[in-house]
């Protein structure tokens, strides 16, 4: 990560490479994210929703499903999706380029394989799950209004009136910060286990495999941190 840091801002900055593993990232995975974020959506809001019932207090499901699926659900979904497409397809890239040598080809031409490879790789990922987590919570937003809406006999006047009463900008930064975190760490963790594997090509799917398990255990533990760190310093609306 630090190498990815310092070769980042170094010059000739490859855009062209860059451009084509961003559009790669999110080709692979637009799809399956929205496909996903729409059951994600509907189960927080028909989840939140059956408890608010219980409680009492149904003006305000709106609010409780919307900053659910925006702080959490939309962040997680869409690095779960990152990692586990674009991570894997990074890490077995690398991967098969190691064990040709190509890498080593690249070191003894001068050419820096982090600055070359992996620094567009990251990057792009960071940027397409940036993106993505705006789509996810859209659809996760529209999905749970849909279920609670049409399912629950919920009113779309009390369902937006909640959120809006709630809810507040810095919890869509989180969701944001979180999105860009989750995916410099899958492009890290996938560009390192594509650069060592061992054992030649069985050793690469084993990277593949590792790449991804490695970045979900991350990511669920960074991702209780931010929150921990997030609801200690920026209070909740209306406290």
């Amino acid at each position: 990560m630090l190498d990815v840091f310092r070769k980042t801002f170094r010059r000739p900055f490859q855009w062209r490479d860059f451009i084509e593993q961003s559009w790669f990232i999110a080709s692979v995975s637009i799809l399956p994210s929205a496909l996903v974020a729409i059951p994600f959506g509907a189960v927080v809001a028909l989840q939140t929703g059956s408890l608010i019932k219980q409680l009492g207090a149904e003006s305000f499901t709106g609010a409780t499903s919307v900053l659910a699926t925006v702080q959490q659900a939309a962040p997680v979904v869409t690095a779960l999706i990152i990692a586990g497409a674009a991570g894997s397809a990074v890490a077995a890239d690398l991967g098969s380029r190691t064990i040709r040598e190509e890498i080593d080809a690249l070191e003894v031409l001068g050419v820096d394989p982090i600055q070359k490879l992996v620094v567009p790789r990251v990057l792009g990922m960071t940027l397409v799950a940036l993106l993505l987590n705006g789509l996810v919570s859209v659809v996760g937003i529209a999905g749970g209004y849909f279920f609670n809406v049409l399912l629950q006999g919920g009113t779309p006047g009390a369902y937006l009136a909640s959120f809006s009463a709630l809810a507040q900008l810095p919890d869509l930064w989180i969701g944001e910060i979180k999105a860009a975190i989750f995916g410099l760490l899958a492009g890290v963790i996938a560009a390192y286990k594509g650069l060592h594997p061992k054992g030649g090509p069985k050793g690469v799917g084993e990277a593949v495999n590792q790449s991804v398990v490695i970045t979900f255990l991350v990511l669920f533990f960074v991702n209780l941190v931010l929150t921990l760190v997030y609801l200690q310093i920026i209070p909740a609306k209306g406290t």
